[in-house]
């Protein structure tokens, strides 16, 4: 993700700090919030979707709902020069793979992947992984618990 300077005024940040809460919420109760018109919100919140500020909208799953009670995170050292992102792009197209960072140090990549157990991680590392031609190694660390998972970043309070 290349660096781009964002300026978001107090209405924007109010308004991405609420659709943060509750994607669902409707322009209108943002309106009534800000005490702007509702036509007002639903402008500003275009604006913010044309500028890349809010990049989607989702529904957080209950992983063992869906029989992906597994998280893992995998280092992984690669082939791949500095600034190449063949390896990274191969490991986006897993579907159980969730995030993919390219990170500094001795590894290439961190990547997070959800599977039904250990026998799925082990297929999926035979099956999936292991096709990469540039993936020299991997190391493994199983989540035992998860205290805190959220996606949501810290809003300013401007």
């Amino acid at each position: 993700m290349s660096e781009t300077t964002y300026t978001l005024d107090h209405v924007d940040l109010t308004i991405i700090r609420l659709m943060q809460e509750n994607a669902r919420i409707n322009n209108a109760d943002i309106a009534r919030e800000l005490g702007m018109a509702p036509s007002a919100v639903l402008e500003r919140v275009k604006k913010l979707e044309q500028k890349q500020v809010i990049l989607q909208y989702n529904a957080k799953i209950n992983p063992a709902a869906v029989n992906q009670k597994l998280l893992s995170f995998i280092f992984i050292k690669a082939a791949d020069g500095i600034g190449c992102a063949t390896t990274g792009q191969a490991l986006a197209a897993i579907p159980e793979v969730q995030e993919v960072h390219d990170i500094a140090g001795d590894d290439g990549y961190l990547v997070k992947v959800r599977t039904a157990d250990a026998s799925a991680l082990v297929e999926l590392m035979r099956n999936s992984f292991a096709k990469i031609p540039n993936i020299i190694s991997t190391r493994t660390t199983i989540v035992l618990e998860t205290v805190k998972e959220q996606q949501q970043v810290l809003i300013p309070q401007n």
